[in-house]
């Protein structure tokens, strides 16, 4: 069956409604299940489908949704193939990539940033302790919702497990993973990351929600890779023009982003933890009284 006349059609007993989205291996449609409402599809594409590599990628995403269960992740449902489509059901999600608020809001109160890097922190750890890296950490990957101030994870595409063994990798050895304005600069190597790597990219979202820009000036995919390597990321104050934060939370931020993992936070919890006590303790901003944050931070405590 085509995978664009798909609409009206009912896969593993959920029945697509419309699309909702698409990424470079799969589909994404909103669908209806008699039990459990409203969810989210992901249909592998036509010729990922036929990738054995593809496929097995697919599902351990499935998988890996399925064990990193967390009130701050998208829930999987479940997933598998029924007449050679491949799928993945998921929690239909309130609100928007957190990449499209950040492009609308600009810089982020020091309050909300710290709200919105503890849940993510929260939702890491548990993925974490399941034993999964998720290598892709980036604002296209968090669900936001600015009602309640909720993020959420999903897309564990490129993530894995911290058992396999080098040679059970699905990336060849040379060739990172990731995507490059938010990626460890230890994965460049193509090499297997710790949860350090999670921390690095956390860190960088944090980094982007209170400055609105990115940690490297890069203009070109080769000028960002070296500056990885080889530069230290542009000072927090210096990026955020006409704002202050306080040593606390500059400090914390900027460890996070340690290119040395000997002097970066340890564990995605020990840098929330620290964000939100510098926030907490003054880590403030200059952002003028009444402004759009001030808004959202006095809808919900």
């Amino acid at each position: 069956m085509g995978q664009d006349n798909l609409i009206g059609t009912t896969v593993a007993g959920y029945r697509l409604l419309k699309h909702a989205g698409e990424g470079g291996t799969a589909l994404v449609y909103k669908a209806e299940h008699p039990e459990r409402g409203p969810v989210a599809i992901k249909i592998l594409r036509g010729k990922q489908a036929e990738d054995p590599v593809a496929v097995q990628r697919f599902l351990k995403e499935g998988d890996f949704g399925v064990k990193a269960a967390h009130p701050n992740i998208i829930k999987t449902f479940d997933f598998g193939e029924e007449n050679g489509l491949y799928y993945i059901a998921l929690e239909w999600a309130d609100g928007e990539p957190l990449a499209n608020f950040m492009a609308a809001a600009g810089k982020v109160a020091p309050t909300l940033v710290a709200r919105i890097i503890n849940q993510l922190g929260e939702a890491l750890t548990a993925a974490h302790r399941a034993g999964i890296i998720h290598r892709d950490l980036k604002p296209a990957n968090i669900m936001y919702d600015p009602a309640t101030q909720t993020a959420r994870l999903l897309d564990f595409g490129i993530a894995r497990d911290t058992e396999d063994a080098p040679e059970a990798r699905l990336t060849r050895a040379g060739f990172f993973v990731g995507t490059l304005q938010y990626v460890a600069p230890e994965a460049l190597s193509g090499e297997l990351v710790s949860e350090q790597a999670d921390v690095y990219s956390l860190a960088t979202i944090a980094y982007h929600l209170l400055t609105g820009k990115l940690p490297f000036s890069g203009r070109n995919p080769r000028e960002l890779f070296q500056q990885l390597l080889s530069q230290d990321p542009i000072p927090l104050e210096e990026a955020a023009e006409n704002t202050r934060f306080s040593p606390a939370l500059t400090a914390a931020v900027m460890k996070g982003l340690e290119r040395d993992i000997g002097k970066r936070w340890k564990t995605v919890d020990d840098f929330a933890m620290a964000v939100s006590e510098a926030a907490s303790g003054g880590g403030g901003s200059s952002e003028p009284k009444g402004g759009l944050f001030s808004r959202l931070l006095g809808r919900k405590k």
